[in-house]
C-alpha cells in the first residue's frame, strides 16, 4: 500500500510532463524525488530512526536541488532551450497513450529508486551500518554534483565558449553524473541489508540499475554535443582522451559508439 501511494504521488508531481514531455524526466523527475521525501516522515512518522529522517531530508534536498536548478535553466537560459530544440524531441506529435505509457514508467522508476529507504521504514528496521554508509554516501553524492554544477557555472562566465576542464573536470568530464550516480548508490545501500522477498530486491535492483543506465545515458549526449562542438580544438583532443568520461580511474574515455545508451 505504502509503494502504491508514493507512486500515486509521483503520478501527481510529475504529470507537469504533459505540459512539456521532457518534464516528465527532468523538473518532474527532481520535484517528485522531492515530495517522496517529505510523504516519507509523514507516512512512517512512528517508525523513524535517525537514519531514515537523514535520508528522507536529502530526498527533498536532492530533488529540490535538481528540480530547481533545471526550473530556473529553463526559464532563464535561452541558449539552453535552443539546443534542447535541436537534441530532443518537443513530444507535440507523440500520441496521448505513449505520453501515458512514458509518464507511469517515469513515476514508477522513482518510486523504485527510493525503495531502499522505503523498504527499510516498511520492514520496521532503525539505522544500522548500512543505513549510516549509504546516507554518507548520498550526501557526498550531493555536494559533488552541487560542486560540479557551480564549477561549471564559474568557468563558463569566464570564456563561455570553451569546455570545462577545472576544478572537478579534472578527475571526470561529467562529475555531475558522477554525482548522481554515487547518491543513488548510497541510496542502496542504505537498504541493501534489509531488503526481504523477491519483490523488493528487484523493485530496488531495477531503480539501481536503471538511474545507473540512465546518467550513461546522459554522459553520452553530453559527450556527442561537446564533440560537435569543440571537436576541433587540441586542447580538447587531449583532455577526451586523458580524462574519463564518468567513472575516476576507469580508462573509459568514450561512450559515442555504445548506441544502446539512452538518456
Amino acid at each position: 500500500m505504502q509503494f502504491l501511494i508514493l507512486f500515486v504521488l509521483a503520478l501527481l508531481v510529475s504529470s507537469i510532463g504533459f505540459y512539456k514531455y521532457i518534464y516528465f524526466i527532468s523538473i518532474g523527475y527532481g520535484f517528485s524525488i522531492a515530495a517522496i521525501g517529505i510523504a516519507l516522515p509523514i507516512m512512517f512518522f512512528d517508525d523513524l530512526s535517525v537514519g531514515t529522517i537523514i535520508a528522507s531530508l536529502l530526498f527533498i534536498v536532492y530533488g529540490c536541488r535538481l528540480g530547481g536548478y533545471l526550473l530556473l535553466r529553463e526559464l532563464k537560459s535561452a541558449a539552453y532551450r535552443q539546443t534542447m530544440k535541436t537534441e530532443i524531441k518537443d513530444g507535440k506529435d507523440m500520441k496521448i497513450f505513449v505520453k501515458c505509457a512514458i509518464w507511469v514508467t517515469c513515476a514508477l522508476l522513482y518510486v523504485c529508486q527510493v525503495s531502499p529507504v522505503l523498504f527499510r521504514l516498511m520492514n520496521w528496521e532503525g539505522t544500522d551500518a548500512c543505513c549510516i554508509i549509504g546516507v554518507i554516501i548520498m550526501a557526498l553524492g550531493i555536494a559533488l554534483e552541487s560542486l560540479a554544477d557551480y564549477q561549471k557555472s564559474q568557468a563558463k562566465k569566464i570564456n563561455p565558449k570553451r569546455f570545462c576542464d577545472s576544478g572537478l573536470y579534472k578527475i571526470v568530464r561529467c562529475p555531475n553524473y558522477l554525482g548522481e550516480v554515487l547518491f543513488w548508490t548510497g541510496v542502496f545501500i542504505s537498504g541493501v541489508n534489509v531488503l526481504e522477498g523477491v519483490w523488493q530486491w528487484l523493485s530496488a535492483i531495477f531503480g539501481y540499475i536503471c538511474i545507473v543506465y540512465i546518467m550513461f545515458g546522459g554522459a553520452r549526449r553530453l559527450e556527442i554535443r561537446q564533440n560537435k562542438n569543440y571537436g576541433s580544438m587540441e586542447d580538447y583532443q587531449k583532455y577526451v582522451k586523458t580524462t574519463p568520461i564518468l567513472i575516476p580511474f576507469v580508462p573509459l574515455y568514450s561512450v559515442e559508439k555504445h548506441k544502446w545508451l539512452v538518456g
